[in-house]
């Protein structure tokens, strides 16, 4: 019986593990993450294999979401030349939380309960805590990185994931405000192997986080 017991109790304590163990040896808790388990080099590593549009992407590696972080955080320094370096770096990390949960494509988003999204915000909250920045950004601040993230997601959609433009206005919008020569670089957007993409993104974070 005292066998039977011990067996139950491993196994339930098994159901219940909901930490991840990083690269870096730290243990994040999934459900109640502390900013002291979270490392900007798990996050780079994270991102750069986790691929957009669920890998449904042309070229030879995937566009990852570490790509798509710095495109949003040079987007968002082209519609709003006066941000500072802090909200700068929030458009870097705004999509941080995916370096272990993935990037559910909108559409299964919309799928799931509230609950996801509450998840999402908390992680995203700690990792803001862990790098000096608000819990929660400004409205302007979320309102200014949502519209980057949207114009980024155009030019994804159209580049590398088989959208038209027809079909990309009608989901993402008309991208405005941005100068011809970043429209030329978002036209050609090029797939990066892993490594590169998180040496980009760590470049990146640390020439903001100063």
């Amino acid at each position: 019986m005292k066998d039977a017991l011990t067996i139950h109790n491993v196994v339930a304590d098994t159901r219940a593990r909901a930490w991840q163990r990083m690269l870096s040896g730290r243990r994040l808790d999934l459900l109640d993450p502390s900013p002291l388990d979270i490392e900007i080099e798990d996050i780079a590593h994270g991102l750069a294999r986790v691929a957009r549009w669920n890998g449904q992407t042309s070229g030879e590696h995937a566009f990852s979401v570490a790509e798509h972080s710095l495109l949003v955080e040079r987007i968002v320094a082209e519609l709003e030349p006066r941000t500072g370096r802090d909200f700068r770096l929030a458009a870097l990390i705004h999509d941080a939380p995916e370096y272990v949960i993935g990037d559910l494509i909108s559409p299964f988003k919309a799928a799931l309960s509230l609950d996801y999204r509450a998840f999402e915000a908390k992680l995203l909250a700690a990792i803001h805590l862990r790098f000096g920045l608000p819990a929660e950004l400004p409205s302007e601040i979320a309102k200014l990185v949502k519209r980057a993230d949207k114009i980024a997601a155009y030019f994804e959609a159209t580049g590398l994931a088989g959208f038209s433009r027809a079909e990309a206005r009608r989901f993402f919008g008309q991208p405005r405000g941005l100068s011809p020569a970043l429209v030329g670089d978002l036209s050609q957007l090029n797939p990066l192997p892993a490594s590169r993409g998180e040496a980009a993104f760590l470049k990146r974070f640390n020439e903001l986080h100063r």
